[in-house]
């Protein structure tokens, strides 16, 4: 029998232990291994990037508002969240030791809901942290956030990555790519802190929850932030290629698939071109009003979201070469070779765009 007894004090008791009391003890003490290694794990990513966490106070015209950051560069460079700074008169942040700074928001982009902001003071040398590889990030790995979650400042929660490849609706209604989903617990506050790896490298940069719903929190992917951050220190924005057509979405009922060109045989649903920018680039390109799209730069679209996906190239910046595009036209397939030109703001577009604005999404 196992009568609870250390091993020393049965022995000295003439006690014989089963075999199996033996393994019990032994798992014991491996558990107890593998949970001051994970505490190990955490307590030294806390220690290696803790200290590059700020604390984000913002004023608008609207009142107060707080999140988080993490500077990126010894010199004051910081990343967050659009939807944090996106409309500050003021921003200020505060370090783990107490200094509070004010901050110059450098850009944003509300695409991808991140912004970079960099401290006033260009003499102080700030704390930073690492970028790790969110592509190489697999399910059920660990996931550690560290930010000022209602206030409470350095706060750190830990889970696992639940899935990747997410597509979340963005503060503007853009979809945003490729995000992380974690069961880590994130509040109010969270928003626009660092989603760490067991190794103290960030990989993501924390932007959502869902009210109501618990263990679903999102991040956007580092491999995007660290292309969204050079462009905002390069160029003041992000730039990104725009075909400058209007579509919808029609199905492609099976009994036309069989007649259908080879390239649209696996559709399910095709977009067709209903509108176009004039002197845009699919204008410029060749591209007719009742085309169907069927590839864009090499990638099967069926939706209008797809446009977009395609276009968007975190790995390497907006393309700023001609991309291809195939299309079909009275059932002759067309490759064409669309322009660079960089997405105007809404309101440099023209009456074509307005016009279906209400209807149709512009890509």
């Amino acid at each position: 029998h196992d009568y609870g007894l250390p091993m020393h004090a049965a022995k000295e008791s003439g006690i014989t232990l089963h075999a199996g009391a033996k393994r019990s003890m032994s798992d014991t003490v491996a558990e107890a291994e593998v949970l001051d290694a994970y505490s190990r794990a955490i307590i030294n990513v806390v220690d290696t990037v803790g200290p590059a966490v700020v604390a984000i106070n913002v004023r608008t015209t609207g009142g107060q508002g707080a999140g988080s950051g993490v500077f990126f560069a010894p010199d004051g460079y910081l990343l967050t969240n659009a939807h944090v700074v996106g409309d500050a008169e003021k921003v200020e942040v505060m370090l783990t030791d107490g200094r509070k700074l004010a901050a110059t928001v450098v850009g944003t982009d509300p695409a991808t809901d991140l912004a970079v902001c960099q401290v006033d003071n260009a003499q102080i040398k700030t704390p930073y942290a690492d970028f790790g590889d969110s592509s190489t990030l697999k399910v059920g790995q660990l996931a550690i956030a560290i930010g000022n979650p209602l206030g409470f400042a350095s706060s750190v929660s830990t889970g696992v990555v639940s899935a990747l490849g997410r597509s979340i609706q963005g503060v503007g209604g853009r979809m945003i790519e490729d995000v992380i989903q974690t069961d880590v617990a994130l509040n109010p506050g969270n928003s626009g802190g660092p989603l760490v790896s067991s190794g103290g490298k960030v990989i993501g940069i924390n932007t959502a929850i869902i009210s109501g719903a618990q263990g679903l929190s999102f991040s956007v992917p580092i491999k995007t932030a660290n292309w969204v951050l050079q462009e905002l220190l390069m160029h003041g924005r992000v730039r990104r290629p725009w075909l400058g057509v209007y579509c919808q979405v029609l199905p492609l009922a099976p009994q036309y698939r069989r007649t259908a060109v080879e390239c649209l045989r696996a559709h399910k649903n095709v977009v067709q071109v209903v509108g176009m920018e004039p002197d845009g680039p699919a204008a410029r390109a060749g591209v007719e009003v009742g085309d169907l799209v069927a590839l864009v730069g090499g990638k099967v679209v069926q939706s209008v979201d797809d446009i977009y996906r395609a276009m968007s190239k975190p790995e390497g910046g907006p393309a700023t070469k001609p991309f291809p595009l195939m299309v079909v036209r009275n059932g002759r397939v067309l490759d064409l070779q669309v322009p660079f030109m960089e997405r105007p703001q809404p309101h440099q577009q023209g009456k074509a765009g307005r016009r279906l604005r209400l209807t149709q999404d512009d890509k």
